[in-house]
């Protein structure tokens, strides 16, 4: 049975008894949050799903449980806190996994556990989103709330339901902005390698990312790279969840 701990100020924690073998630590898009992987978690450490394996969504502050918490406006201090967090969980072998501006914090976080503690990852997984060396600033996030707003909605991934609802937008909108501001203000930055495989992932209809987009990560990954394109949009892996658990199921097995 998956046990489910928020112990933990930034990871919500999916795991059994026992000590784990590995971990995947979970990044989320921009405006996301650790719910966005809860189905992820159950189903990667259910009996006989991949064996011993801790599945950390990661909690950003502005949010759910941390809704009081002023939320974080730039990748790189996103970076820095969840690699401080990492520490005490780095006696397992660490999977990353990053959606959209996720992947970015991902990469970055792999690159702090490396330079700064010596800790290299098993592999890095990132999904939609450009390689860091070929982003291009936007300023999405000075738009008008409604503006923005309709930004998200436009993207996928979150319930209509929500930003319909003008108490719960008043709630969202200061982690939204914030979270677009991260991924406006980062990049195009210099293509620092990993020392870890990098795994890419894309919708073959993703409207913002291409798959020569991914592929440009491979200047990253010395290591190792691949591309698997699956069927969607930017948030194809809503629709995909099964494929990707059973990848990453077969990775930390």
């Amino acid at each position: 049975m998956t046990v489910v701990g928020i112990d933990s100020r930034w990871f919500r924690r999916y795991g059994t008894a026992g000590t784990p073998h590995r971990r995947l630590i979970c990044l989320p898009h921009a405006g996301g949050s650790a719910s966005f992987f809860h189905n992820w978690g159950t189903a990667l450490t259910e009996p006989g799903a991949a064996g011993g394996v801790e599945v950390l969504a990661t909690r950003y502050p502005g949010r759910q449980e941390r809704l009081e918490e002023p939320a974080l406006d730039s990748v790189e201090a996103l970076a820095d806190e969840i690699t401080a967090a990492l520490l005490p969980f780095a006696d397992t072998p660490l999977t990353l996994f990053g959606h959209s501006m996720g992947a970015s914090i991902g990469y970055e976080v792999a690159l702090r556990l490396e330079s700064r503690h010596g800790v290299r990852l098993d592999a890095l997984f990132v999904s939609s989103r450009k390689a860091p060396h070929v982003l291009t600033p936007k300023d999405t996030y000075l738009r008008g709330d409604q503006a923005l707003l309709d930004e998200v909605r436009g993207l996928g991934g979150t319930d209509a339901t929500l930003l319909d609802d003008p108490d719960l937008t008043e709630l969202l909108l200061p982690a939204i902005r914030a979270d677009f501001k991260a991924v406006g203000t980062y990049g195009p930055r210099a293509a620092t390698p990993v020392s870890c495989p990098v795994r890419a992932h894309v919708g073959d209809r993703d409207p913002g990312i291409t798959e020569d987009d991914m592929r440009a990560w491979a200047a990253v990954a010395p290591a190792g790279f691949d591309l698997t394109v699956l069927p969607g949009d930017h948030f194809y892996l809503i629709q995909q969840r099964d494929v990707l658990v059973r990848t990453l199921a077969a990775h930390l097995g």
